[in-house]
């Protein structure tokens, strides 16, 4: 990222980039601020933009080697093509001599880093993963959305506002946004303004489920299903988030047992630091082969609707009630 607002800087711009990631929040904003940069606001003669896997290889080719209008550039978008993964091969052999006139702008969330097209992009230009941002990045960034607004916020509302987010950074951009709403005339982003205001990710909605199971708190957990059914998620969906879950406690408690401090865990596991605390707590609560014996009921379930033995609806309700009852009646 630093090398293109280099670029941006100086105007010294490669003949090729390639914007690719998870991150598509911040992938976005760089794919824009590239183009502001390089085409004048208005331009259409000297901007073309292509989206999806039937875009024309050739076509974009043939527009690369069409001069420019009154201008030193053409830039040429190109997002979510797929050629990144397959069928580049044309590309690829085109960026062995990339156009002196033309600028072609990749953005795609899933690349084949062993490719030739790939390669080509390295060689000819730029590629720049945006990953998902860690903890820390992701708690600046709010802090100075909060900051700009003239806005203040604890470190337990931080982390409880990233608890209700998640990660993405588009999703945080809108929960921010309505937070900014709710609290006008007010400097304090409270716990209570988030609860009130901000939506529970899908996965929030899993953890508390899996707690509710945990604690053999049947009903509870049975609510927070039908509510999820309620909100139009599939119910194959909810097993696959479900049993992501039981191997995520089974993955920290292992780690636990090894000695591994959060830090580390959140490392090996993909968790922010601010939820491994909470995953070790919720963990502690299983047997590590209750959660190996859940997993495999995940996957049983799995197997069993797709070979229409149980409906999804009430295979994915018998496995809660199986896991949310009393240990004695188990």
């Amino acid at each position: 990222m630093k090398q293109l607002l280099e670029d941006m800087k100086t105007g010294q711009f490669m003949p090729v980039y390639l914007l690719y990631g998870q991150e598509t929040y911040l992938m976005n904003q760089y794919r824009d601020k590239l183009k502001e940069a390089m085409v004048q606001e208005g331009d259409t003669m000297n901007f073309a933009s292509y989206k999806g896997k039937d875009t024309s290889q050739g076509e974009v080719i043939d527009l690369a080697e069409t001069m420019p209008f009154f201008a030193d550039r053409r830039l040429i978008l190109i997002e979510d093509s797929g050629w990144f993964k397959k069928g580049g091969e044309a590309m690829a052999d085109y960026l062995k001599t990339p156009p002196p006139a033309a600028c072609l702008l990749f953005v795609e969330t899933e690349v084949d880093k062993r490719g030739r097209l790939f390669k080509a992009v390295k060689s000819a230009g730029r590629a720049v993963e945006f990953a998902t941002q860690d903890e820390a990045t992701l708690k600046r960034w709010i802090l100075g959305r909060m900051k700009k607004e003239g806005k203040n916020i604890s470190q337990a509302g931080l982390e409880f506002f990233l608890e209700k987010t998640g990660s993405d950074m588009e999703n945080i951009s809108r929960e921010m946004e309505k937070l900014f709403c709710y609290t006008l005339g007010r400097d304090a982003v409270t716990q209570e303004d988030i609860e009130a205001i901000c939506t529970h990710q899908v996965t929030g909605q899993i953890f508390g489920m899996v707690e509710a199971i945990a604690l053999r708190r049947q009903q509870e957990a049975l609510r927070l299903y039908y509510d999820l059914l309620s909100l139009k998620e599939p119910p194959m969906r909810i097993l696959f988030l479900i049993g992501r879950q039981f191997n995520l406690l089974w993955q920290v408690k292992e780690l636990k047992k090894k000695g591994y401090d959060n830090k580390k865990i959140g490392e090996k596991t993909g968790l922010h630091g601010f939820l491994v605390g909470k995953y070790a707590s919720q963990a502690s609560r299983f047997k590590q082969e209750e959660l190996r014996e859940a997993l495999e009921a995940c996957v049983s379930t799995d197997e069993a609707v797709k070979s229409g033995r149980i409906g999804d609806r009430l295979g994915v309700e018998l496995l809660i009630v199986k896991y949310s009852c009393k240990k004695d009646a188990r």
